[in-house]
């Protein structure tokens, strides 16, 4: 940020110690911040100031963190990070399915909170500054078009996430070759560390939109001990390799291979 004008936040929280502390930290770390208390301020505000990212309390009055996260997405691609607390991990999940690019759980480090930011706002800069998308990708049935934002199986349309989108096509444009769970963190998400749980939760939830029987998949399969491997023709039978069963059971519990 050093040749550029600062970055804009929008912190949203209508506790005001939280609120208070992050602005503290992000003016330092040489953030513009602006602060709302409540989902039809951020909104407001937001139309106003055109932030270049949003840091959101899931738990707002009135108007809830997941609806102010769909009405801001509704108007653009600002990013978002949710704000949420410990045992909320299916509000969580909804959060990252409607599009928040990362979440930071209560109580965090004002200064984690930091460079979770500036990893978000380096990867929506990478994305701005990326080259024309590459042709539509083709595999197992599936047609997915970068440029459009679409993707079909057998000619019927994926209702994808931003980010199973982005998983999908990078699985795509790697077939048959295994890829760990922190590479993906990194290559889809942009993050230089997290709870890779996040990988673990998408790859089941594009599993169930595009496998015949997600729980003994043909395409995206687990590669134990690394992480999992798109099989584009799908060969091999579901749930053939060795500790299938054993893999599904740790993915569910969200463990680290």
């Amino acid at each position: 940020m050093h040749n550029e004008s600062p970055a804009r936040v929008l912190v949203v929280d209508d506790d005001p110690t939280v609120a208070e502390v992050v602005s503290g930290y992000l003016g330092r770390a040489g953030f513009a911040v602006d602060r709302a208390a409540d989902g039809p301020a951020a909104l407001e505000l937001a139309a106003a100031v055109r932030p270049d990212l949003v840091l959101l309390d899931l738990m707002l009055p009135g108007m809830d963190g997941l609806e102010v996260c769909r009405r801001l997405r509704a108007e653009g691609p600002v990013p978002v990070i949710m704000l949420t607390a410990r045992g909320d991990e299916e509000d969580r999940i909804l959060g990252l399915e409607i599009g928040a690019d990362d979440y930071v759980t209560k109580p965090f480090s004002p200064r984690e909170l930091v460079l979770r930011a500036e990893a978000v706002l380096r990867r929506a800069r990478s994305r701005a500054d990326a080259p024309p998308p590459a042709p539509a990708l083709r595999a197992a049935g599936i047609v997915l078009d970068p440029v459009a934002r679409q993707a079909t199986k057998d000619g019927a349309p994926l209702a994808l996430t931003l980010r199973e989108f982005d998983l999908l096509a990078f699985l795509l444009r790697h077939p048959g070759r295994a890829c760990g769970r922190d590479e993906l963190m990194h290559k889809v998400w942009g993050w230089e560390f997290g709870d890779l749980s996040t990988v673990t939760v998408h790859v089941r939830r594009l599993r169930a939109k595009i496998e015949d029987d997600p729980a003994r998949p043909r395409f995206i399969r687990t590669v134990w001990g690394v992480g999992y491997r798109f099989d584009a023709d799908g060969q091999g039978g579901p749930g053939t390799e060795a500790g299938t069963a054993g893999a599904v059971r740790d993915e569910e519990a969200g463990t680290d291979e």
